[in-house]
């Protein structure tokens, strides 16, 4: 069952186009009914033949004329009706497979961290490419094989059993043999594939994890050791794999010693009804031409089966991806308001990651438009899920964001992250241009406007020295460019992006001094006349934040203005004091 619903899902990818399969279907049609009056054809010529001591040669030829009119007819409608399955059936293969190849990019873009955290990029891309490339392989071989395998199977055997049903019988008892045989084999096997697949998904997510981490392994020299581990996983695969395909070579054997079997039992069968009166000449040799038409088509099916059979995993794992259900869906009828003004508020808002260990608990926090607000605390208090949360990476178990008094699920994914800059602690770049990344923020900025971003952001002159400016290309998760230099692109996409709520998290709490000081001032222009919030490493930073909540073990546990806090000599404070004393002892 498992093998059929995965077939028709797979077909079911079609319906876009379900005007041109309709016509390859009814192309198919052609061409099975067609083939399948050959061997009627070529048996008529032997009858012919066979009778010709008995007609005289006006007739012979004039009856030859015929069949052979009737011959070419069908021999030229055979091509052209393959001429439209060849050429349509590929170009609408390989539109189908760009267009599922879209699909699946588009989907996994749009789930949220909560799947991403789970899974290795890897292995998505693995489980993108095999799967559309068996999507690919399928459709081809449904509309230019199995749809006329289909066919023949309906066509052939219905008129054979007419033409003689004794020499019929054979056929149909080869036909169950091979469908029997094939799902001995897919149940001996299926569980197999299943943990080859898993190990293919490993092999990929490990040599992924490798090539991202290049700088580890050579520093570490971790090289043999992770050649080691690869090749333990490939054993491993093939271990698993080798009894799978001993089984399907058995299955080989098996097929072929039942078609070499019913070859000769027409023959054999032929011959004795032949010496009864009850089969022709012409009848055996159209029956042979049936059998070794029906071997072709079910050696064709049975080869097909394999294969889905080698790829349902894989298949399964696309589809698994394809159906992933996010966890902040997008209403479709969301609210688009525009600009936001800034207002933000968090109304008793409780989140948990696992269901079980609470990261954020009854936290609440008003942050009136173009006010500046610090989160505080040790590790793991909550304040970067507080504000992940704010521009939906996740949503809460409980409790109300509000922008502009607005419930932020009631609102357009798209408008709510339009409204929201973010510049994180490790500001990553795509491996493209430095215009480019910083068109992330507004993608129809003029030159002009990028270098007036990267001047206020502190950017601009460091542009400059790059061997091709503006179009340099930065490396992979701009590994060619310090930190320092990172931030300030960050800043500067910002500003282009020119959010009305700001989220700088601990954006330069991995800076030296000296760098963090050209952040800092850049962080002034980006923030100023927005809603900012900020995470902040060091304390010393949010002097001038409107406000300073603190949060330990995901509880608010103090609140208030830089100065109050410090007076109060309470938890902001001993925070404040600590780690003063830690940069002074350094």
């Amino acid at each position: 069952m498992e093998f059929f619903r995965v077939y028709g899902r797979v077909l079911g990818l079609l319906r876009d186009e379900r005007r041109l399969a309709i016509t390859l279907a009814l192309a198919n049609v052609v061409v099975a009914a067609l083939q399948f009056y050959e061997p009627v054809l070529f048996g008529k010529v032997v009858d012919l033949l066979s009778n010709a001591r008995n007609e005289t040669t006006a007739t012979l030829w004039s009856n030859a004329r015929e069949l052979l009119a009737l011959w070419a007819v069908v021999g030229l409608g055979g091509i052209v009706a393959n001429i439209v399955v060849s050429l349509q059936a590929d170009r609408m293969a390989h539109r189908r497979r760009l267009g599922a190849m879209a699909r699946y990019f588009e989907h996994v873009l749009v789930l949220p961290f909560a799947f991403h955290n789970a899974q290795h990029s890897g292995r998505l891309l693995k489980v993108m490419l095999t799967g559309v490339d068996h999507l690919f392989g399928i459709w081809l071989s449904f509309f230019r094989e199995n749809l006329a395998t289909f066919v023949a199977l309906f066509v052939m055997l219905p008129l054979s059993l007419f033409m003689n049903w004794r020499l019929a019988l054979l056929l149909i008892v080869l036909i169950l043999f091979f469908a029997a045989a094939n799902a001995w084999v897919v149940g001996k096997t299926d569980k197999l594939q299943a943990r080859v697949e898993d190990h293919h998904s490993e092999l990929a997510s490990r040599a992924g994890d490798a090539l991202g981490n290049i700088h580890l392994i050579q520093s570490f020299v971790r090289l043999a050791a992770e050649t080691r581990e690869l090749n333990r996983i490939i054993g491993e695969t093939l271990a698993v794999q080798y009894p799978v395909l001993n089984w399907w070579a058995l299955l080989s054997v098996l097929t072929r010693a039942a078609s070499t079997i019913t070859v000769i039992s027409i023959f054999v069968l032929g011959t004795w009804l032949y010496t009864r009166g009850e089969a022709s000449v012409g009848q055996i040799v159209s029956f042979m031409g049936f059998a070794a038409m029906l071997i072709s088509r079910m050696d064709q099916a049975s080869g097909f089966v394999s294969r889905i059979f080698f790829q349902m995993p894989a298949l399964a794992d696309f589809f698994r991806v394809i159906d992933h259900q996010t966890t902040v869906p997008d209403k479709p009828d969301g609210i688009d308001p525009g600009r936001a003004r800034g207002d933000v508020d968090f109304e008793d808002v409780s989140f948990s990651y696992d269901g079980l260990r609470p990261a954020l608990r009854h936290f609440s926090l008003h942050a009136p438009a173009g006010t500046t607000v610090a989160l505080v605390g040790p590790t793991g208090a909550g304040k970067s899920t507080a504000l992940s949360l704010l521009h939906r990476m996740w949503d809460p178990q409980s409790g109300t964001i509000r922008i502009d008094g607005i419930d932020h699920r009631d609102i357009r994914l798209e408008s709510l992250r339009r409204n929201i800059g973010v510049v994180f602690q490790d500001s990553t770049m795509f491996y493209r241009s430095i215009a480019d990344n910083l068109r992330i923020g507004k993608p129809d900025a003029t030159q002009a406007e990028l270098e007036q971003a990267a001047r206020l952001a502190e950017a601009h002159d460091f542009i400059l020295r790059q061997p091709q400016g503006y179009e340099t290309l930065v490396g992979e998760r701009g590994t060619t460019l310090s930190g320092g230099e990172r931030q300030r692109l960050a800043i500067a996409r910002a500003l282009l992006k020119n959010p009305p709520i700001l989220i700088l998290d601990e954006a330069t709490s991995a800076l030296d001094s000296v760098t963090e000081a050209r952040i800092q001032k850049a962080l002034k222009v980006l923030m100023k006349g927005r809603t900012t919030l900020v995470i902040a490493h060091r304390l010393s930073t949010i002097r001038d934040a409107d406000q300073v909540i603190v949060l330990d073990q995901g509880q608010i546990v103090e609140r208030g203005g830089y100065r109050e806090l410090m007076e109060k000599g309470r938890v902001f404070a001993t925070l404040v004091a600590s780690q003063q004393i830690g940069t002074e002892s350094a």
